[in-house]
């Protein structure tokens, strides 16, 4: 999988659509705006990102940090026209911002007086609706979006159903495939990756949704077959993101609004607030652990070797959903191919979600038994040493509870070393609460570099040392590998097993420092070459 942008776009396979078209969808969705230029202008794709603007394309001005010389090399790459946030003049009337204006003189433009709904309105125009075509699953909540995904996407394969996956760690549209850098893409790179799917011949897809991409419109006008709810829990605080946990809360329940299908899980915090905005849904199904009044139940959760196993009963309700055409109630053994107890939740939504999409329980059995998500739940064992090494993106307060909680049941009696860090810019709030769910739980913690963008790493460590329980070990060390290597150290020294929590990056080969975003060494590559497994 490439870690780099995609390639230059191709829009080819896209229709023309004038800009007066554009802008009619746009007032009709409820935001004013107004056409600079001539409006029989016609284009063909949408481009957030001058590095992949291509002829004909229209461009998207926006973002923290943009400048004028992106909307002139979009321009000289090919793009014809371009939309951005306006300004009113004298008179009241939409106008775009001089130093915009004076960039590409003579382009022609949409001036729009929200640029966020605009341009998800533009791309969904633009691209001709392919959701039209597509069977689409959301899965949002505070933890396990990425792993729910991997599992419904394995069972997929299993079905021989091939399906698009937009998600944390990767994109795969059938056309274009590559790391990702946004849980979910900007609108413009949404709409393509729908487009593309079509054009692949794919019929499903199934992307995660953030409270982001709720909260700024990124998905504005998508409908989902099923939005699948996971948890919610408090995190992305910060004044970048979400003010108030309310304000994040309120950004997930909003889910519930664009989908023909809800699918909650009943293990939740606030489930009553979520079950109550669910309702908005013409369909919901639930699911839970140890939870008889579910419709999809799982019970005798248990560890076995490679991963756990748990008991699963199905309601007539669902099986009638699925399609069967003798529903009736059933019971079924389902076998996980990974690690942690807590991941039975995950299995459940994403069982629910296979039988609403027509899925039988053979390819779910198949699937779940062989599912690996990279960078979760990754357990690697010394070969020569009572070491195990436990890699997972687990980055947030809620995450490492379930974690934390999970290894001192499956791992008794033994030393826990955790490295984990927080990030730059954003969920602040992590800074005190990762110390403290860690360190009621682990015997020594120790703080690395975690993508701090545009903020001191030292800072960031520092900040999460003054927040370390008091009594609890811990050190900084920058680098996540010499970091693994003291863990390993410290356990050698001790005459207790060890495990090693690696945490919050995975398999990502990527470290965002500043504006860049730079090769780094994963955390899976680095406990496979310390430890020699």
């Amino acid at each position: 999988m490439s870690t780099t942008l995609p390639q230059t776009n191709d829009f080819g396979g896209t229709p023309l659509v004038s800009l007066q078209a554009i802008a009619e969808a746009i007032r009709a969705n409820g935001t004013d705006c107004e056409i600079v230029g001539d409006a029989s202008t016609e284009i063909r794709g949408v481009a957030i990102d001058s590095r992949k603007a291509a002829a004909t394309c229209l461009f998207i001005c926006k973002g923290v940090g943009f400048k004028p010389t992106f909307l002139e090399s979009a321009i000289a790459s090919g793009a014809v026209a371009y939309l951005c946030q306006g300004e009113l003049d004298e008179q009241g009337k939409l106008t775009a911002p001089a130093d915009l204006a004076a960039a590409a003189a003579g382009t022609p433009a949409i001036v729009a007086a929200d640029v966020r709904r605009a341009m998800a309105t533009a791309s969904k125009v633009a691209y001709g609706d392919p959701s039209t075509g597509l069977n689409i699953v959301g899965i949002t909540g505070t933890k396990g979006k990425t792993t729910t995904s991997y599992m419904l996407h394995a069972i997929m394969d299993a079905a021989e159903v091939s399906t698009s996956i937009l998600g944390s760690i990767e994109t795969d549209d059938g056309i274009e495939e590559f790391e990702s850098c946004n849980t979910t893409p900007e609108s413009p790179d949404l709409w393509r990756h729908l487009s593309n799917t079509v054009a692949s011949g794919r019929a499903h897809m199934v992307m995660e949704v953030s409270s982001q991409a709720l909260k700024y419109d990124r998905v504005l006008g998508l409908t989902l077959n099923i939005a699948c709810f996971l948890n919610i829990g408090r995190d992305h605080i910060s004044p970048a993101e979400h003010p108030t946990f309310e304000d994040y809360f309120e950004s997930k329940l909003r889910i519930f609004d664009q989908c023909e299908c809800a699918v909650v899980n009943l293990g939740t915090e606030h489930v009553d607030e979520v079950m109550a905005a669910a309702k908005a849904a013409p369909q919901l199904f639930t699911v839970g652990v140890d939870c008889d009044s579910a419709d999809l139940v799982a019970c005798n959760v248990r560890t076995v070797k490679g991963g756990i196993e748990f008991d699963i009963a199905e309601s007539t309700k669902l099986a009638a959903a699925a399609g069967e055409e003798d529903a009736s109630a059933s019971a079924h053994t389902i076998k996980l191919s990974i690690a942690g107890l807590f991941n039975a939740e995950n299995a459940l939504c994403a069982i629910a979600c296979a039988r609403l999409l027509g899925i039988g329980w053979n390819a779910i059995e198949q699937g779940l038994s062989h599912v690996r998500v990279p960078g979760r739940m990754e357990i690697i064992a010394s070969p020569n040493e009572p070491i195990t090494a436990i890699v997972d993106y687990a980055h947030n307060k809620l995450s490492f509870e379930t974690l934390f909680k999970s290894l001192k049941k499956e791992y008794p009696g033994q030393q826990i070393i955790a490295i984990f860090g927080a990030p730059g810019g954003k969920a602040y709030e992590r800074r005190e609460m990762l110390p403290q769910t860690a360190g009621a739980y682990a015997d020594l913690l120790i703080y690395a570099e975690e993508d701090p963008a545009h903020d001191r790493v030292e800072d960031i460590c520092a900040e999460m040392a003054n927040n370390t329980p008091e009594g609890v070990a811990h050190e900084i060390i920058y680098d996540r590998e010499e970091a693994f290597k003291r863990a390993v150290e410290v356990a050698h020294e001790s005459s207790k097993p060890t495990v090693i929590a690696f945490l919050a990056k995975g398999e990502e080969e990527l470290q965002h420092r500043g504006d860049n975003f730079e090769p780094i060494k994963s955390d899976s590559a680095i406990a496979h070459e310390v430890l020699g497994a």
